[in-house]
């Protein structure tokens, strides 16, 4: 499959009076054609660098980037056109109408003025185009940025938060058109804090943390190499629970009890486990492995930490150098040649 998007060995160091800081530390990134592909990191860790860097807004100290095959930022002038990108808020003028905003870039650029209620009715804002941007709630502004990033009809689109503001009615509607625009052959590249929706709308992702690629490949080979190796044991008798824990105590298996299953560590066939309760006639109803998420690998592995009481989601990058990752509930998974998990694609 075609690379649209890769970078290898990018980096950058932000240079004040409060001396240097490493934004990027050798980050690499691939992205196929016709990938929804998640790029995800806490606040600080290079995401949005990589991403300004990419644009040509500002400039990586060494590394090598390449936008359809040409070299970045060389060959952007050659490239701009196919690329669309919200990198950030996007600002638009207030009075102008919603409409009247999308018609004077389709004149800047020199493109065709019916994209512009092909790209509102994509974005699910035709009923609302003849709005004056100031009456626009944040994830209306929001549709109507990634509609002008749209106008293009761009083959790789990079998209930095961009259900921001919206309602879950319209955080499906967001999930529903990248589905769209992929399967019409677009590359979509998308940074989100809703992590759960990066799970279900990509089909790759690439976990940055602290300048550095962590983990990177297939959603369902990210989840699987960070597996807990637990599973859930229900019995058939709720009364047989406690007898179910000693037996494993005495096989000096891990687990936890709760009050209507035992949670198992480190099983590698949940089937001899079944036979083992069964010679003590304690008989199985249940027999599941734990699954893991992406939130809960995204945590494990950038250092971040969920605040009690609120929704889990991406907070600072503060991973000390040097720290490895156990996994969850201590599972390590191979590490390949870069450190990051082998799924990791060169």
């Amino acid at each position: 499959m075609t690379s649209v998007l890769e970078i290898n060995g990018l980096r950058k160091t932000y240079r004040s009076r409060g001396g240097p800081r490493r934004a990027l530390d050798g980050f690499d990134m691939h992205v196929e054609a016709g990938q929804v592909h998640g790029f995800l990191g806490p606040n600080g860790s290079g995401k949005t660098t990589t991403l300004r860097t990419l644009l040509g807004l500002i400039r990586a100290d060494s590394g090598d980037m390449k936008i359809l095959g040409q070299q970045i930022p060389e060959a952007l002038p050659n490239v701009v056109a196919h690329v669309g990108a919200i990198v950030e808020s996007p600002q638009f003028f207030g009075n102008f109408t919603a409409k009247d905003t999308l018609s004077l870039l389709c004149d800047a650029g020199s493109l065709p003025q019916s994209r512009v209620d092909w790209a509102f009715e994509l974005v699910g804002l035709r009923e609302r185009a003849s709005e004056k941007v100031k009456t626009y709630s944040l994830g209306m502004k929001q549709r109507l940025a990634v509609a002008s990033a749209l106008l293009k009809q761009p083959r790789l689109l990079i998209l930095d938060e961009p259900a921001n503001g919206l309602d879950p009615g319209g955080i499906r509607e967001m999930r529903e058109m990248m589905a769209t625009l992929s399967a019409g052959g677009m590359t979509v590249v998308l940074s989100s804090h809703i992590l759960s929706e990066i799970e279900i709308i990509c089909d790759n992702v690439t976990i940055i943390s602290l300048g550095r690629r962590v983990a990177a490949g297939p959603v369902s080979e990210v989840l699987a190499a960070y597996s807990t190796g637990q599973v859930k044991v229900a019995l058939e008798a709720s009364a047989d629970l406690s007898a179910a824990a000693q037996v494993l105590t005495s096989a000096g298996i891990a687990f936890h009890q709760n009050a209507d299953h035992l949670i198992v560590s480190g099983v590698d066939k949940p089937a001899a486990l079944s036979r083992l309760l069964a010679e003590r006639q304690l008989y199985v109803s249940e027999l599941t492995p734990v699954g893991v998420d992406l939130e809960s690998v995204f945590l494990e592995l950038t250092g971040t930490a969920p605040v009690p009481g609120q929704h889990r989601s991406v907070d600072d990058s503060v991973k000390p150098e040097g720290t490895s990752y156990s996994g969850p509930r201590g599972h390590q998974p191979a590490q390949g040649p870069t450190g990051d998990a082998e799924v990791a694609q060169s």
